[in-house]
């Protein structure tokens, strides 16, 4: 059986370190900071200007001028700050960014990451992945282990735009937890029932 979103939101929270400064992109990985334990001191950043981004809101708190990048209403946590976007993005280019945990629409068994435009789509516009990408510590990828149509996201090299070449190290969809490992995935747990066929016929890239 598949992970579901949530199951994959808690799967990925396990990623983050105790302490650490945390950028989540849009998307999925959106749902991580409903299960990060506010005694992990973990601090959550984004790229419009806030450090210290706390859960969603509950219905009917929610302040329209508190944002994410998504443009999704958020909180704050205690002692969280907000700043332009010049010091933001200067926080991720100076290497101040633990972890990212982006969306993805292919990623390369070289841990090459594209996820801002599909060739002949309407969906354009890098935003602040490339400096994510190329200026956070790690990048772990959250997503469907598909696209839309049936096709695979997984694959030995990418088709799609770049954001950036060689950066993704583990990746983690509904089927299952990966690593990039030397031109290859390797797997690192399986969702419940899914075999190890299941995900070699759903991906276009060798599998150790």
């Amino acid at each position: 059986m598949p992970f579901d979103s949530v199951q994959m939101a808690k799967r990925a929270a396990q990623e983050i370190a105790p302490g650490s400064i945390v950028n989540l992109g849009i998307g999925l990985p959106t749902l991580v900071a409903d299960y990060i334990e506010k005694a992990t001191g973990v601090w959550l950043h984004t790229e419009n200007g806030i450090l210290g981004m706390g859960p969603f809101p509950l219905k009917g708190q929610a302040d329209p001028q508190i944002i994410n990048a998504g443009k999704q209403t958020v909180t704050i946590a205690a002692g969280g700050s907000c700043f332009d976007s010049a010091l933001s993005f200067a926080m991720i280019r100076g290497g101040h960014i633990d972890l990212a945990i982006l969306g993805g629409m292919q990623i390369s068994a070289h841990g090459d990451l594209a996820n801002w435009s599909i060739p002949g789509g309407k969906t354009l516009g890098i935003g602040g992945a490339m400096d994510l990408a190329a200026g956070a510590k790690r990048i772990v990828a959250m997503m469907k282990h598909l696209s839309k149509n049936g096709e695979a996201k997984l694959v030995d090299r990418c088709s799609f735009p770049l954001t950036a070449q060689k950066v993704v190290s583990r990746i983690i969809t509904d089927l299952g937890v990966f690593d990039v490992d030397s031109g290859a995935f390797r797997i690192v747990e399986l969702a419940p029932d899914v075999t190890i066929e299941q995900i070699q016929q759903n991906s276009d890239a060798k599998f150790l």
